[in-house]
């Protein structure tokens, strides 16, 4: 077998970056991602990466706002819970469920109004989508040197 058509075997079930896991295996994504690749077709190529980079956009902008709010003297926990639900909301419709996890408990603390346990839920809310994103780029690239080298993204 190929280089290229080992890397899209591996596509097909899961493994993405590095070689190193299962995407799904891991727990980083859930069906929902897999529902979002049988969107994609010939008319429509990048619509995953394109989805996904609305999701980068709009969890860094909701992180952002997070940092910012968490490092207030008063905290205003309504406007964190909105912005944690928001973000557990757009992980959620990608699939990346390790993300909507910790936003779950993010949440819990946002109602105890726990600033401790919610900067605690900041730290790793930003670990697991830095983890996240940096997996999928990478899962993104290998498909990008797949179509370059003329091979093609079997759907699934």
């Amino acid at each position: 077998m190929c280089y290229f058509s080992l890397i899209a075997v591996l596509w097909v079930v899961g493994l993405a970056v590095n070689g190193d896991f299962f995407v799904c295996e891991k727990g980083f994504l859930d069906d929902q991602f897999t529902q979002l690749q049988q969107l994609q077709d010939d008319s429509n190529p990048n619509f995953v990466v394109e989805v996904v980079s609305l999701f980068f956009e709009d969890s860094e902008r909701l992180l952002n706002e997070l940092t910012k709010a968490l490092d207030q003297q008063t905290v205003d926990f309504k406007k964190v819970d909105a912005h944690v639900h928001q973000l557990k909301g757009s992980s959620s419709s990608i699939g990346a469920q390790r993300v909507q996890k910790v936003c779950i408990d993010f949440r819990s603390y946002c109602e105890e109004k726990n600033v401790e346990g919610c900067k605690k839920c900041l730290q790793q809310v930003k670990n697991e989508y830095s983890l996240g994103k940096s997996k999928l780029e990478t899962l993104f690239k290998l498909e990008q040197q797949l179509l370059d080298a003329g091979g093609s993204i079997p759907m699934q």
